[in-house]
C-alpha cells in the first residue's frame, strides 16, 4: 500500500478508469494501480471487494470503496479523507 493507503483496481481499456486515474493523478496523491488485465488474481480481488464486476473499483484507507464514481463523488471522498481540498 501507498502512503495514502488508496488502492485502485482498473484496465487501460476503461474509460472511467482512465478518468479516475487522472483525477487522482491530477491531485498528486500517490496510489496503488492495480490493472485487472495485466495482474491475473486483480480482477478476483476487485470483485471480492465490490460484489460486481464493474471497474474501477477504488478502495480507501477507511474500509470503504466505490465502483465507477463519478468525479464528484470521487473528488468528495478525497476531501471526506483530507487527502486534498
Amino acid at each position: 500500500m501507498t502512503d495514502s493507503g488508496i488502492t485502485m483496481y482498473g484496465a487501460d481499456w476503461c474509460s472511467d478508469c482512465r478518468r479516475s486515474k487522472a483525477l487522482l493523478d491530477g491531485t498528486g496523491i500517490a496510489y496503488d494501480y492495480v490493472d485487472v488485465e495485466a495482474v491475473v488474481e486483480g480482477a478476483d480481488a476487485a470483485r471480492a471487494i465490490s460484489g460486481r464486476t464493474n471497474i474501477p473499483v477504488i478502495v480507501f484507507p477507511d474500509g470503504t470503496h466505490q465502483v465507477e464514481p463519478s468525479n464528484a463523488d470521487l473528488e468528495s471522498k478525497l476531501r471526506e479523507l483530507s487527502l486534498t481540498r
